[in-house]
């Protein structure tokens, strides 16, 4: 055949127009022996009259007359549906034949009856039902009971979700965000504490105005180490009060020692302070600058100061030393300076010569503070009787 007359029908040529369940229109015919066997002319090309079986809610068409062609004679590859539009949704009443929706609303013929699957009862097999004790119990009591239960399904959690509910997550994002807001606040884009005004420039300004301001409040508030100056003309004067009456006045050749009461006059300049000095203590320690021994100590208890202004003070000294016998040149040298007037050729006793240590401690400073001075021509403060050998 000439290939402009050869014909484009599928049916023409003996092929099957579906192999789907649901697009097969007509029964497969029964296979001949004789492979050369002309197809019987039941066929839409040669007879224009359809004789054929037709698909069950198909219309039969009035007009017969044609080149033997019809909608039947092509392979539809898929399902016919009416089309949704109008009042197609709408329930409709049930008309004869097989309907796509009746298998799903309950209105007409199964899909699985249709097609005649549902007939054969080889192609399906009924599952007894396994009933619980429970369930078995409520059927016998309330009748047969048909129940499916299908657990709930969790949620799919992925690898970065299931690793962001853990410590070790959660630490890793804060520390993320932190990194993330550090790197915004640098560029001036953050500020802190969520605060869109505190950003790096107003911190600066505001770090180096508080700085300013503790500067000076520090320089008006921080007492000063004062400075000490001693009595010239008496350095020791006698002691009075109840200090007086507590230590006695004793010098001994055998044992070769002496104690006295007495105390060391003091001026202390606060011109450096802008408010007033406390002075939590004060402690003396007198050295002999002969033989560099310890003859004396005293101690002063809290003490206030004003400031701007040149304070006289006196600590109490207890004078004390033992020696092995009367030849200790630091016993000699305060017992004469301490013997009476009248047992010198014009009245004139000779002077002590001492080293004066001070250790203080200022409230408002966090360490202690010391200083020393020497004084060379110090008369002693007490006057022994004449009849004192």
């Amino acid at each position: 055949m000439d290939p402009d007359r050869k014909s484009t029908v599928s049916s023409f040529y003996g092929r099957r127009s579906s192999v789907d369940a649901l697009n097969r229109d007509y029964a497969a015919p029964a296979p001949t022996s004789d492979p050369r066997a002309r197809r019987d002319s039941s066929s839409s090309f040669f007879s224009p009259t359809i004789t054929g079986t037709l698909p069950r809610g198909a219309a039969v068409p009035t007009n017969t007359s044609g080149a033997g062609y019809n909608r039947m004679s092509f392979f539809d590859a898929g399902r016919e549906e009416p089309v949704k539009g109008g009042n197609d949704e709408a329930e409709r009443p049930n008309e004869d034949g097989w309907d796509v929706y009746a298998d799903f609303n309950n209105a007409g013929p199964r899909y699985s009856h249709a097609f005649g699957i549902g007939n054969n009862e080889a192609s399906y097999q009924q599952l007894s039902p396994q009933l619980t004790g429970k369930m078995d119990e409520e059927s016998n009591t309330q009748g047969p009971v048909e129940m499916v239960t299908v657990p709930a399904l969790g949620a799919e959690w992925g690898k970065d979700e299931l690793k962001d509910m853990t410590k070790r997550g959660r630490r890793e994002k804060e520390k993320e965000n932190l990194g993330r807001k550090w790197k915004a606040f640098n560029r001036g884009e953050y500020g802190i504490f969520g605060r869109k005004w505190l950003t790096r420039r107003t911190l600066v300004f505001f770090l180096f105005g508080l700085c300013a301001a503790i500067g000076l409040v520090l320089a008006f508030t921080i007492p000063r180490v004062p400075g000490f100056n001693i009595n010239g003309q008496t350095p020791l004067v006698s002691a009075s009060g109840w200090f007086n009456q507590s230590v006695p006045v004793e010098f001994s050749r055998f044992p070769a020692n002496f104690s006295f009461p007495a105390a060391v006059s003091l001026q202390v300049d606060t011109g450096s302070n802008f408010l007033p000095l406390v002075f939590k203590h004060l402690d003396a320690q007198l050295y002999d600058l002969d033989s560099f021994h310890l003859v004396g100590t005293g101690h002063l208890n809290h003490t206030k100061l004003p400031a701007k202004k040149f304070s006289n003070i006196q600590i109490p000294v207890n004078f004390t030393y033992v020696a092995t016998n009367d030849s200790d040149q630091t016993w000699i040298n305060w017992y004469n300076a301490c013997k009476n007037k009248i047992q010198y050729t014009g009245g004139v006793r000779p002077v002590l010569r001492f080293r004066l240590n001070i250790d203080m401690d200022i409230a408002g400073l966090p360490t202690k503070h010391s200083t020393a001075t020497s004084v060379t021509n110090a008369p002693c403060p007490i006057e022994l009787p004449s009849s004192a050998g």
